[in-house]
């Protein structure tokens, strides 16, 4: 089975890119979705959270209160590094099930921090979407309604633009329109199901 990584900074565009290769019927398996799930009600990872962080870190209804989280660990490297053991070997376990069961000629894995924590490991091939950093600050900005500082922040804890781009098979550079995106992404699509027929 092939296997896509795909990832980028924020507001690179790997939303995009990942809807439309799900509109040429890809299975897309995200691991943004995937940590969600691992911390769903009833599973044994929320329960510890709880217990570590008081009854306040869940909503109402009973799900993880996400944005208080972050907050607690984006400024903790000690409770960053407790949540990560959690979860990281859960979200792997999820990951590969989930892979498993994709029965489209090739799978696309999601993650923004593909190259930053080994998940590269479980792909054949590592599709990155670029972009410049100026165009990045100033999408997400406008998108999740937040500062640039914010943005420089979050930009701050993932891998260099420089860096990524140098560990990638393949790279689409995001700096125009949506019709030129989808574009290129069509292109890799037909290289991506060659590369499967001739792996089958």
């Amino acid at each position: 089975m092939l296997i896509i990584g795909l990832t980028g900074g924020i507001g690179s565009g790997k939303t995009v890119v990942s809807d439309h290769f799900k509109s040429l019927g890809i299975t897309i398996v995200d691991a943004d979705v995937v940590s969600r799930v691992v911390v769903e009600p009833g599973r044994p990872a929320l329960q510890q959270i709880a217990d570590r962080h008081g009854a306040d870190i869940l909503l109402e209804d009973g799900n993880l209160d996400r944005r208080k989280l972050r907050d607690i660990v984006f400024n903790n490297p000690e409770e960053k590094k407790w949540l990560e053991s959690l979860l990281h070997p859960l979200i792997g376990i999820e990951t590969a099930q989930q892979l498993q069961a994709s029965n489209s000629p090739y799978t696309i894995f999601v993650s923004p921090l593909l190259l930053e924590i080994g998940q590269y490991k479980m792909t054949q091939r590592v599709l990155v979407v670029d972009v410049p950093e100026t165009l990045q600050l100033e999408r997400t900005s406008l998108r999740d309604s937040t500062t640039p500082e914010s943005v420089q922040a979050i930009m701050n804890t993932q891998s260099k633009r420089q860096d990524r781009t140098d560990r990638a098979d393949d790279v689409i550079l995001n700096d125009s329109d949506i019709p030129s995106l989808l574009e290129k992404v069509d292109a890799l699509h037909q290289q991506y199901l060659e590369l499967a027929t001739a792996k089958a």
